[in-house]
């Protein structure tokens, strides 16, 4: 394998040359937060969570009547980076080591988007999706005719002592057929061909992709999970009020993108 992307976050602070941070702009799926651009929401540290290296951290804030430049108002912030026009790759197998907090309603994700045509079209590949629950975290491909709620999607349910707050490395490569294999810890939890693709529409994940993380909160996909429509869709209380004390974060030690 060839290594055509590593960083484990050792630099002090987030590298610009390689990563964008997102600004909200127009907000999708009921989320609950703004993305902003701060060392408040996204920083480093060294030696967090059993780390012999740097951490990169995305924690969401309260800041109750947070309005956007759009004038859009929310009680949220939040992080969310991507590589977008600085690194960007087709058919390249990723992997990252990430420790996702506990809460109900809260939504991190590890994720590859494409760059051509409009989503679904563009296609989107999600390596790592939770939403605080913590006995599992799941994976999916979206595309034309298998996106949102028919996506192509599997969970993976771990044990006792071994939760999605631990360290975990989850991935997706590619095979000779161009089959996507989706694993954590190594472990195949999900293979997706192209006649299953082909089943509900084309398959849209050759074009150029770049590479996502980031921690929603609340919105679509945890309400269907946990049905929490107060004090905000998908995001109750008692996770407000971790994220008000300041205990909410989502560690990420290493990212690595490679090909054969």
């Amino acid at each position: 394998m060839q290594t055509i992307f590593f960083d484990d976050f050792t630099s002090g602070e987030l590298d610009r040359s390689i990563w964008n941070v997102e600004v909200t702009g127009q907000t999708v799926n009921n989320e609950q937060q703004a993305y902003i651009d701060s060392p408040e929401t996204i920083y480093l540290e060294s030696g967090e969570r059993d780390t012999a290296h740097g951490v990169l951290v995305i924690q969401p804030r309260y800041r109750g009547g947070y309005v956007t430049q759009q004038g859009a108002r929310f009680d949220f912030v939040s992080g969310r980076i991507d590589t977008r026009e600085k690194m960007e790759f087709s058919q390249a197998n990723v992997a990252a080591r990430i420790a996702l907090p506990a809460g109900a309603g809260l939504w991190p994700a590890c994720w590859v988007m494409g760059t051509v045509g409009e989503w679904p079209a563009s296609g989107e590949i999600d390596i790592m999706e939770n939403v605080g629950e913590s006995d599992w975290a799941s994976v999916a491909l979206h595309g034309p005719g298998y996106s949102g709620e028919a996506a192509l999607a599997n969970k993976k349910f771990f044990s006792a002592g071994n939760d999605a707050t631990t360290w975990h490395i989850y991935s997706m490569e590619w095979t000779p057929s161009h089959d996507l294999l989706f694993k954590i810890d190594g472990e195949l939890i999900y293979r997706v061909t192209r006649p299953m693709v082909a089943f509900f529409g084309p398959w849209a994940c050759d074009n150029r992709q770049y590479l996502l993380l980031n921690c929603a909160l609340g919105g679509t996909y945890p309400f269907k999970t946990n049905g929490v429509r107060s004090p905000y869709y998908g995001l109750p209380e008692e996770t407000v009020q971790s994220i008000r004390n300041n205990e909410t974060k989502m560690l990420v030690d290493w990212v690595k993108v490679t090909r054969v």
